[in-house]
C-alpha cells in the first residue's frame, strides 16, 4: 500500500520510468542481461559524478589539514555551543572549507537508488524478456536478497566493499569516528537484506568503484601538508629597513653588509723638502 502511494508521486514515477528506460537501452544496445545492465548503469552514473567526487576529495583534504585547528576551537568554546558553531563557521569561511561537499556524491546517488528500487519492483510485477539472474548464484535480481543462498554471499561482498570504501573515502581524521563508520554496514545489512538483490548489486558496484577511485587518487593526488604553526616563542621575521630609517643610528640595517670605502680620485705625490745649504754645519 505504501509503495503504491509513493509511486503516485509524480517525481517518483518519473524516476522509475527513467531507470527502466536507461536499463532497457543498455540491455538492447549492449545485449547484456538485466543484472549486468545495472552494473553498467552504475558505472555510467559514477562517471558523471567524477566532478562531484573531485570536490569531495578536496573537501576531505581540507578537513584533515585543518583538523587540529578545528579541535582547538571546539576545545576553547567547549561550554558554549553557539559560540563554538559561530567560530567554526568563521573558520570555514576564512579557509574556504565546505563541510557539506563531502556529502554531495551520496546525495546525488539517492535519486538513482530510489529509481532503481521502484524499477525492480515493476520488473517483479511485470518481468521483462531476458535473463534476470546474475553469475549463476543470484537466480533473480528482483527477489529479496535473503530469499536464496547466493544473496548471503552478495551481502558479505556488500559489507566488505562498504567497509573498504569507507576506509578510503572517510571524511574525518578521527579514528574513533572512522571505525564507527566502518561498523555501520554491519548494522544496516539487516535493512538492506530486505531489498531486491539488484539494488544490493548496485551498491556493491558503486562501493568497488569507490575503492578503485580511492587507490588512484592516493597515488595521483599529493597528501595535504599541515599548515605552519607559529608559537609565541618563535622569533618574528625581520624585514630589511630603508636607508632613511633611523633605527640603527646611521640608517643601515644591522644585517646589511658594511659599505666598502670609496677609492680617492688620484693620490697626491709626496712633497719634497729642500734642505738649505749649510744648515747642518756649525
Amino acid at each position: 500500500m505504501m509503495h503504491a502511494i509513493l509511486y503516485a508521486i509524480p517525481i517518483i514515477s518519473t524516476l522509475e520510468r527513467f531507470a527502466r528506460d536507461a536499463l532497457n537501452w543498455i540491455h538492447v544496445t549492449f545485449h547484456l542481461p538485466w543484472a549486468w545492465a545495472i552494473v553498467v548503469l552504475t558505472i555510467f552514473v559514477r562517471m558523471l559524478m567524477v566532478p562531484l567526487t573531485v570536490k569531495q576529495i578536496h573537501s576531505m583534504q581540507n578537513l584533515q589539514r585543518f583538523a587540529p585547528q578545528m579541535k582547538e576551537i571546539q576545545k576553547k568554546y567547549k561550554g558554549d555551543k553557539q559560540k563554538q558553531n559561530e567560530e567554526l563557521m568563521k573558520f570555514y569561511r576564512e579557509n574556504n572549507i565546505n563541510p557539506a561537499a563531502s556529502c554531495l556524491p551520496m546525495l546525488a546517488q539517492l535519486p538513482v537508488f530510489i529509481s532503481l528500487y521502484y524499477a525492480l519492483k515493476q520488473f517483479a510485477k511485470h518481468p521483462p524478456a531476458g535473463s534476470m539472474s546474475w553469475l549463476h548464484f543470484v537466480p533473480n535480481i528482483t527477489w529479496h536478497t535473503t530469499s536464496f543462498w547466493g544473496g548471503y554471499v552478495l551481502l558479505v561482498v556488500y559489507v566488505a566493499s562498504q567497509m573498504a570504501s569507507t576506509l578510503f573515502m572517510s571524511a574525518t581524521a578521527d579514528k574513533t569516528q572512522r571505525y564507527l563508520f566502518m561498523i555501520m554496514p554491519l548494522v544496516f545489512v539487516f535493512v538492506i537484506a530486505r531489498f531486491p538483490a539488484g539494488l544490493v548489486l548496485y551498491w556493491v558496484t558503486t562501493n568497488l568503484w569507490t575503492v578503485g577511485q580511492g587507490l588512484i587518487t592516493r597515488r595521483l593526488m599529493p597528501r595535504p601538508s599541515a599548515p605552519e604553526k607559529r608559537s609565541s616563542r618563535s622569533a618574528p621575521k625581520t624585514e630589511p629597513t630603508d636607508d632613511t630609517d633611523g633605527g640603527s643610528g646611521n640608517g643601515a640595517s644591522p644585517n646589511s653588509p658594511e659599505p666598502k670605502p670609496q677609492p680617492s680620485a688620484k693620490a697626491a705625490p709626496p712633497r719634497r723638502v729642500r734642505r738649505k745649504k749649510g744648515a747642518g754645519r756649525r
